[in-house]
């Protein structure tokens, strides 16, 4: 029996998804794609769940399209369109409808729509071993996936610009200093790294943790106004939560608070 092309597991609080073809740098397939939004699914539904990560299996995070096909025209355009917009696009929409964050664990390089889904991401950690690169320039295209929307959002525009229009190859630190990943560390510690990041992230007030990331993304599409009338009713909201009750009692009591939001 073949391999799954995604591999899925749950441990506590987190949930992990392994892309898994490492035979062809975790390049896509339309059973990664598919099975890759099942899971964000699954653990989009799993009150158990917390946090999200997201790593490949092998020397890669994710090679995006496979170039054997684009090489051999495979994909014509209306296939390549219903390809993206069926497939690879429902991963981008779900993951803007998560509101429980994920954490991208980039073990190796991220290139193209590789990178472009690394960046859909809350947050990225980096091994020091990784490559990264928006490197669809060189195959004569655009940014398939979201790359020319979030990119900008994370590096500024100028940045976007010259990452995008040329193709180049950033190394981790590189990739530090301007703001497209949050951590780098050594590649042997990436997942242990992570875990610790979840798992911070995971011991926090579960409904709090789901609403600040709807607020700071609601955020960067609204005017002032509109946020704070926003904001004050997730403040109303929260503050009838179990959750807030036994931080505050917790915060008196001095010790640590045990949260069983859900």
């Amino acid at each position: 029996m073949d391999k799954p092309h995604v591999h899925y597991r749950t441990e506590g609080h987190l949930a992990v998804i392994t892309l898994n073809r490492p035979e062809v740098k975790n390049a896509f397939s339309h059973e990664m794609i598919t099975l890759w939004r099942q899971f964000l699914e699954q653990a989009s539904t799993d009150s158990a769940v917390r946090v999200i990560i997201v790593t490949g299996n092998g020397d890669t995070f994710c090679s995006g399209g496979d170039i054997r096909d684009m090489a051999e025209g495979r994909l014509m355009s209306w296939e390549m369109k219903r390809f993206l917009w069926e497939g690879v696009h429902r991963i981008v929409l779900t993951m803007e409808d998560l509101d429980k964050p994920v954490i991208a664990a980039i073990n190796g390089a991220a290139m193209g729509a590789g990178l472009d889904m690394a960046l859909m991401c809350d947050f990225r950690i980096c091994s020091d071993r990784a490559k990264l690169a928006e490197s669809y320039i060189l195959m004569g295209l655009v940014p398939g996936d979201g790359g020319a929307y979030f990119l900008p959002r994370l590096v500024g525009v100028s940045k976007a610009m010259e990452l995008l229009l040329t193709g180049d190859v950033i190394t981790p630190d590189k990739a530090l200093e301007i703001g497209l990943v949050n951590h780098v560390v050594r590649h042997e510690r990436l997942m242990e790294e992570t875990m610790i990041l979840a798992e911070k992230i995971a011991s926090k007030p579960p409904l709090a943790v789901r609403m600040m990331k709807r607020a700071i993304y609601q955020g960067l599409t609204s005017t002032l106004r509109s946020h704070l009338d926003y904001i004050s009713s997730q403040v109303a909201l929260l503050s009838e939560t179990e959750d807030h009750r036994e931080a505050a009692r917790a915060f008196l009591e001095k010790r640590k608070p045990l949260f069983a939001g859900k």
